[in-house]
């Protein structure tokens, strides 16, 4: 079916990691649910086109968040004076274990998946719980949404708390296929992705089943590395044959590869071993610094991973971070940056704005394929932000906007979002 419409008004999106492209007044064209391009004069093959007129918006390529946990979303906000290993006894498992009823987690995913449609949020890679009746219901709602998302189902058969873990190895794989198997091709915009929290709750039996299910049936995988460092000496007394904690993952095949690269959240404290071996596998390093911040985890030096050519893109991480929203991430991530470079590393410099918005729109959604940007045939997801709140007599460049938006998102309200060409909320 021939789809075309253009969106006109003023436009900022990456071409790459250093440069904004902005044009006022211009004209995002779509087709078919593809962009055809960005124009200061709408090309004459589009005259007949329906425009949408939003001259005094803002146009921007829709969000990634590369990670995020959903049965966390309505406690946000609660044990932020814990680190990451107490957090997750005293406040996560107890809450994730309530998932097991249905009902329950029916109520919670609806609270998640009405805000997600309604944020800055167009795709998003997500936890769920060890529960499969939960986590199908989680990617029922989320296909609802129109939005475009990986769901995982956690695996964990140790170091849960009790009525939170998994009975043994082999159930945990035999559950992980059944939910494949009621889960293939019952969705079109919902994905499932292998999901073993992380190496202190997954024995190296249920990785190594996990990295042979991965590679026999081309399915990616998603974790958590290198985010706190008692986690990391954990994972080094776990597991005493391996290099660094990438090469944990590594020796049970869970890192993937260029084909199906996995996400690994966090990396606080990966050092030089642990770059080479991400880079090696493609894998994507999901920044999620409001989480690091609020857990004490750390500062990540992302601009070191981005000059060594590495894959990455942001995330909320809800509920280790407090907020499903984008922009506000983009915040943290420079002013964390800027307190690396003062208070961790005069030498570093800090991410630019033209740094943090490329994370968050086309280095995260690389993962997805040609996405989060407007140039030619990348996919067609787009928000259009009023920012009219922000009162000023003086005339600024969608540029200006940009930055103005990101260091004051309270004052911007998301007008209509699209999905590949697809208008899957409007306020």
């Amino acid at each position: 079916m021939d789809n075309k419409f253009v969106l006109k008004g003023s436009i900022a999106y990456s071409v790459n990691k250093d440069t904004i492209e902005a044009i006022d007044n211009g004209y995002l064209v779509c087709e078919n649910g593809k962009s055809r391009g960005v124009f200061k004069e709408l090309p004459v093959e589009y005259s007949n086109c329906e425009i949408l007129d939003y001259s005094d918006m803002l146009i921007i390529p829709g969000m990634i968040d590369l990670h995020v946990h959903a049965p966390q979303y309505t406690y946000r906000g609660l044990g932020m004076d814990c680190e990451l290993l107490e957090w997750l006894r005293t406040y996560t498992f107890p809450e994730e274990k309530r998932y097991n009823d249905i009902d329950y987690a029916r109520k919670m995913y609806e609270y998640f998946t009405y805000d997600m449609q309604r944020g800055f949020t167009t795709r998003a890679v997500v936890f769920g719980t060890i529960h499969t009746e939960a986590t199908i219901e989680l990617m029922d709602q989320l296909e609802k949404t129109g939005l475009i998302t990986y769901v995982g189902r956690v695996n964990m058969d140790r170091n849960g708390e009790d009525g939170y873990v998994e009975k043994s190895t082999e159930t945990s794989l035999d559950d992980t296929k059944k939910w494949l198997d009621l889960v293939n091709g019952k969705y079109k915009n919902t994905k499932p992705i292998l999901t073993p929290r992380f190496i202190p709750t997954c024995s190296d039996e249920l990785m190594e089943g996990l990295g042979k299910m991965s590679q026999n049936n081309d399915l990616r995988i998603q974790s958590h590395l290198s985010e706190n460092k008692d986690e990391i000496n954990w994972v080094k007394e776990l597991v005493p044959k391996s290099t660094c904690y990438a090469n944990a993952y590594e020796m049970f095949g869970t890192l993937g590869n260029d084909k199906n690269p996995s996400i690994m959240a966090h990396c606080v404290h990966s050092d030089n071993r642990e770059i080479a071996i991400l880079k090696e596998h493609g894998t994507y390093i999901a920044h999620c610094p409001d989480s690091n911040l609020n857990l004490c985890s750390g500062i990540a030096p992302i601009k070191k991973y981005l000059s060594e050519g590495l894959h990455v893109g942001l995330g909320t991480d809800v509920a280790g971070g407090s907020s499903l929203n984008m922009i506000q991430t983009i915040l943290t991530a420079i002013q964390s940056s800027k307190a690396f470079s003062v208070c961790v590393n005069n030498d570093y410099t800090p991410l630019s704005i033209e740094e943090a918005f490329y994370i968050a729109t086309m280095g995260g959604g690389e993962y997805f394929g040609k996405v989060g940007s407007f140039i030619k045939d990348y996919e067609f997801d787009a928000l259009v932000i009023d920012d009219s709140k922000m009162k000023s007599d003086r005339n600024y460049n969608p540029s200006e906007r940009l930055v103005r938006m990101v260091y004051n998102n309270a004052d911007c309200v998301i007008v209509d979002k699209y999905v590949c060409g697809k208008q899957v909320y409007k306020r």
